[in-house]
């Protein structure tokens, strides 16, 4: 009996393992789908998410295409659209962006009229003739040879590729055959040959001109040039070159200290860094960052010199502009403050604070799209004041002042009173930290030196000047990559103001330099005047 029932219980607790087991595999396996439904759900999801991204992504990008200007800094607003906002009031920034761009807004390639464009009266013509053969030139009918009545011209654009030339300085010698007879000896001499760029150094002005400009003007690196050379069996190591172009800076020096002064005389000068990296002497292979200042003169002072420094400390541009007293208009860095303590006058730039803005649109699009409105205004203002001085026939620079001064303070006023009544509102209601707090700080903190050129008309509402005067050292840098020292950077913003200043001119920096360097080694410091692109130009005109 007691064997029976304890077999019983075995068959029942097998049982209720097998039911047990059971259950726990249909569970498994109800788990199992249910994971496997999830993870096509996630799957189903982020493939949505994705396609809405992509879709987006081109969305935005087909936007920024319409609008361009410097660092993409291109604002639609249609491009709220995007973020479930609807802003009708606001306007495309086309003056901020034409202001930093320094050119006209243009949204479409430039439509050319019909026919062929005229070639420049400029360009030297060669006369190619084409003539008939006598027997072409004979009458079919027997009247003999036909009259010429006249020419047909087709002109044709050609190009010569440059090409080297050898210049021998041949220098004559003379003697004296009767003191030689004498005994007196030969009295030898021999013409003096002028002074050179490089002394006894192989290459003519116009040759270094031509690599300083494909360097720091066109941004080709030494190494292309060494193989654009070894084409016409020229062949100069890059390391030559280098030489030259540390010879030269150190050759034209001088007047770029020279430009430096007169810059320092300027009402208000414009100066802004960027970062050049520069071989590290003490561990190989690496660079430092190096940088390069730029200041720009005002209009009686037209110059752009740039500065080397091997960090960013004050003590650059402290030391550059020691003396000068005037409007230094430059970005919030906190190294100019020590200058501002000096007396000099800070200026602040309107583009900057925009800027802050315009980064803060995607965590707050209706504040960015209210300040970027408002500030569209000011520069609205700037436009009205260029379009009456450019139509005032003969204007001097103080009428244009006067003008413009008269304006700001009829219509720029009023609307700086309304954008610091917002800022005050909104900086109590945004998020602590966030970009927009960011935004409306920087603009508070710099609300004085942003207001201080409506009571002036000859300062300028922003400092884009200086940032497009950089523009070339950043290109340059994708293309050069580094400078070997800090003695060849510095040659190199030496010989980067010549190129500069030539341009702001509108001289060809190619002709302006082969001048200068020609002349400038045998011309004392006291008359390196006539040197001064506006001399070089007005002196030049013809040739130019």
């Amino acid at each position: 009996m007691l064997k029976q029932l304890l077999t019983e219980r075995d068959r029942q607790l097998a049982q209720e393992r097998l039911q047990r087991a059971v259950e726990i595999a249909a569970r498994d396996q109800q788990i199992a789908q249910q994971h496997a439904a999830c993870e096509q759900i996630k799957q189903e999801a982020a493939n949505t998410i994705e396609a809405l991204k992509q879709k987006h992504q081109a969305q935005v990008e087909a936007l920024l295409r319409r609008f361009y200007g410097p660092k993409s800094e291109r604002f639609d607003p249609a491009q709220l659209l995007l973020f479930g906002i609807v802003m009708d009031t606001l306007p495309v920034d086309q003056a901020a962006v034409e202001q930093e761009a320094g050119e006209k807004l243009t949204t479409r390639r430039a439509r050319h009229k019909h026919g062929r464009a005229k070639l420049p009266d400029a360009l030297p013509r060669i006369r190619i003739e084409h003539d008939l053969t006598p027997e072409e030139k004979l009458c079919p009918h027997g009247h003999g040879e036909r009259v010429r009545i006249g020419e047909e011209i087709t002109e044709q654009l050609e190009y010569l590729p440059a090409s080297f030339r050898v210049l021998q300085h041949v220098r004559f010698k003379y003697a004296c055959p009767p003191c030689d007879q004498d005994g007196q000896g030969a009295q030898i001499v021999i013409a003096e040959k002028p002074a050179q760029p490089i002394e006894k150094g192989l290459p003519g002005p116009g040759l270094l001109a031509h690599v300083i400009v494909s360097k720091l003007g066109d941004h080709l690196p030494l190494y292309r040039l060494e193989r654009i050379f070894a084409r016409q069996d020229v062949h100069i190591a890059r390391s030559t070159m280098c030489a030259w172009l540390l010879a030269t800076g150190e050759l034209v020096h001088p007047l770029v200290d020279l430009m430096g002064s007169l810059v320092r005389q300027s009402r208000v000068i414009h100066t802004d860094e960027t970062r050049v990296p520069v071989q590290d002497e003490t561990i190989e292979g690496k660079c430092k960052s190096g940088r390069i200042w730029t200041y720009i003169g005002d209009r009686d002072h037209p110059y752009v010199v740039y500065d080397y420094t091997p960090d960013r400390s004050r003590a650059g541009p402290s030391k550059w502009l020691d003396k000068f007293r005037g409007f230094l208009q430059a970005d919030a860095y906190g190294g100019y403050d020590g200058i501002y303590a000096t007396g000099v006058k800070e200026v602040a730039c309107w583009a900057h604070g925009r800027r802050h803005f315009f980064d803060a649109k995607d965590t707050d699009a209706r504040r960015a799209a209210q300040m970027l409105s408002m500030v569209r205004e000011l520069y609205a203002v700037e436009d009205e004041a260029s379009a009456q001085i450019a139509a005032t026939p003969g204007v001097t620079g103080e009428q244009a002042d006067a003008i413009r001064l008269a304006l700001r303070q009829a219509k720029s006023v009023p609307i700086l009173a309304t954008i610091k009544a917002w800022l005050d509102t909104e900086q109590k209601l945004v998020l602590p930290r966030s970009p927009m707090a960011e935004a409306i700080g920087y603009m508070l903190n710099q609300w004085e030196a942003l207001c201080i050129y409506t009571r002036h008309g000859f300062l300028n509402i922003d400092n884009n000047a200086a940032e497009r005067a950089l523009r070339r050292v950043g290109i340059g840098r994708k293309n050069w990559l580094f400078a070997g020292h800090d003695i060849a950077a510095q040659r190199t913003a030496t010989l980067y103001s010549l190129v500069a200043s030539a341009e702001r001119h509108g001289l060809d920096p190619q002709r302006y330099l082969t001048g200068v360097l020609a002349r400038i080694a045998s011309t004392s410091t006291g008359q390196l005047e006539q040197f001064l692109p506006e001399r070089w130009k007005g002196e030049h005109s013809t040739n130019h």
